[in-house]
């Protein structure tokens, strides 16, 4: 049986998908963007301040979850730009401890939804 987790502190859903979802003890974080949830509007910074937004964004729904990032298992991470993974990773290591950091991979994409420059989805153990 899943169920479904929304946070009112992460951005509502723009499509037929839930914020996360918890099967089996696990816990499964749809892509986040830089969307702030307060106002629902897009954050339209630098590539640090968008990562630091979407990674806040996984907290969130970690935390609504009952999790934090010390149980992510692993993380999907999608770019607009290859040449920006060295400050995407400095903000990204704010967030997860090097020694025990989820699998993860970077992956360079055409587009992203509302045309961001980064998006990351999680999945963790709860």
């Amino acid at each position: 049986m899943k169920r479904i987790i929304q946070s009112p502190n992460a951005p509502a859903p723009i499509g037929p998908y839930n914020q996360a979802v918890i099967h089996n003890g696990t816990l499964y974080i749809s892509g986040q963007i830089a969307i702030i949830p307060a106002s629902g509007e897009l954050l339209q910074g630098t590539i640090e301040e968008e990562t630091r937004q979407v990674l806040e964004n996984i907290k969130a729904i970690l935390t609504e979850a009952g999790t934090s990032f010390a149980n992510v298992l692993k993380c999907s991470v999608f770019v607009k730009n290859m040449h920006d993974f060295g400050r995407i990773n400095a903000i990204y290591a704010e967030y997860f401890d090097e020694a025990t950091a989820p699998a993860r991979e970077l992956v360079e994409v055409v587009n992203l939804p509302k045309f961001v420059n980064i998006e990351i989805s999680a999945i963790a153990a709860v």
